[in-house]
């Protein structure tokens, strides 16, 4: 059995009752992942930022990518825009979107890949980033936090996470035949993680945000 309550932040469809907040099952409080004191950002380096309709933009190259540590994910890819084509909205960047924020629990040590930009106008910050209809919990303007980021890191216990950061990635594999720069990158990766211990290396992609 799932319980899910929406409680008092976050894109829902509807408004709870203060006393619907609490599940029946245990009495814990509902809600989002990043309200309860566990933002995706620590188990996938990423969160939710920013929701649009259903199109998509790309992803630009970050220093990350040349990093040695992850420098493999980039094998065979020489583009600086990565996948600005796909069947989901027309890009790997769109829809739902997620970021880094190392406040919010991203490791230290993570990477940040890509990030996108060049996103519709119809596409907004979420209500759980802003502190009003100006100010932003991380100070940065409202705009700024319209991004999606492909993120690496490495684990304590030597294994590793990659993560997309966007609802629309996987409508990007098919293009031209397989034949592209995502499909590439999520090859290399999957090759990777093959060779290390299955519970060692995890991949996410999409949008997270209830416990």
């Amino acid at each position: 059995m799932l319980e899910i309550r929406r409680a008092e932040g976050g894109i829902r469809t509807w408004a709870a009752e203060p006393g619907e907040y609490f599940h029946a099952l245990d009495g814990g409080y509902g809600g989002l992942w990043r309200r309860n004191g566990r933002p995706p950002q620590m188990l996938c380096g990423v969160g939710f930022t920013a929701q649009g309709l259903f199109e998509g933009s790309y992803y630009r190259r970050m220093p990350g990518a040349s990093d040695p540590r992850a420098a493999w994910i980039f094998e065979g890819i020489e583009d600086e825009i990565i996948g600005d084509f796909g069947l989901s909205g027309g890009g790997a960047a769109g829809f739902e979107l997620d970021r880094a924020d190392l406040e919010l629990g991203t490791p230290p040590n993570a990477l940040i890949l890509a990030r996108s930009d060049g996103h519709q106008s119809h596409f907004g910050t979420v209500l759980e980033e802003l502190l009003s209809h100006l100010a932003t919990v991380t100070g940065e303007r409202v705009k700024d936090l319209i991004r999606a980021e492909i993120v690496y890191f490495d684990t304590v216990a030597g294994g590793a996470a990659f993560s997309t950061g966007s609802i629309t990635f996987c409508g990007s594999l098919s293009y031209n035949n397989y034949d592209n720069n995502i499909s590439r990158m999520l090859e290399n990766v999957l090759r990777r993680f093959t060779k290390q211990s299955l519970g060692a290396a995890g991949l996410c992609g999409g949008s997270s945000r209830q416990p």
